[in-house]
């Protein structure tokens, strides 16, 4: 006769819970306003298909992936419209310089694992890429890292913010980074998270050897920006 065993008692599992806080969450990710920060997918939970799918239904702003967490990039028409002039100059410069590729602020890629980033332009050299080639369409999201990241400051744009982006890009392998602050109408060239040098109003950009004999001049893009040329 075969004695039938009590199944093992099964110990509940004790959920331990965080003291983390939405002020946290918006520490983490650079100071930034709670209404750059979607919700759905919750904070943390966010895929890579879900910053395709969300950025392809364009229902907001564009969105870059950060920490798993959605979050709207900084926007203004007056500094679109800059990124724009300073894209249009770049492509002059390539259509004789053939030296990489230029893609603007709807171009998210995969500079680190998990870290999705959509400068207002960037540039990549072709040594840069696969075979030398532009990323395949399909492939929505690319791994791609630039070697001039461009960031025309917005209104909601922190500090803190565009220090983690610098620590980011430059822990990818980005070169130079330029930021562009339309409230004073200079400029910060930064070699690393915080080696910087600083480009007044009269000053003029330098594509250095990312981009040997660009140059851009400040004044001009401003003076275009504002019609003024």
């Amino acid at each position: 006769m075969t004695t039938a065993t009590a199944p093992p008692a099964v110990t509940p599992s004790i959920r331990v819970y965080t003291r983390s806080t939405i002020a946290d969450l918006l520490h983490q990710l650079g100071d930034i306003p709670a209404d750059r920060v979607r919700m759905d997918p919750q904070p943390g939970l966010a895929t890579l298909d879900d910053l395709i799918r969300v950025n392809e239904e364009k229902l907001g702003p564009l969105c870059e992936w950060i920490d798993n967490t959605l979050v709207e990039r900084a926007t203004g028409a007056y500094e679109s419209w800059l990124a724009v002039i300073i894209a249009g100059k770049l492509l002059r410069y390539l259509e004789v310089n053939d030296r990489g590729m230029i893609y603007g602020a709807n171009g998210v890629t995969e500079i680190l694992p998990g870290i999705g980033r959509a400068p207002d332009v960037a540039f990549v050299a072709w040594e840069s890429l696969p075979g030398g080639k532009p990323p395949p369409r399909e492939d929505k999201v690319p791994s791609v890292v630039p070697d001039l990241a461009i960031e025309v400051l917005s209104a909601s744009n922190r500090p803190a913010e565009m220090a983690r982006k610098r620590d980011e890009y430059f822990r990818a392998g980005v070169k130079r980074v330029w930021e562009i602050d339309p409230e004073s109408r200079s400029a910060n060239v930064f070699t690393g998270p915080d080696a910087l040098t600083p480009v007044p109003a009269d000053g003029t950009l330098d594509g250095e050897t990312i981009l040997p004999g660009f140059t851009l001049s400040l004044r001009d893009l401003f003076a275009r920006a504002d019609r003024r040329v």
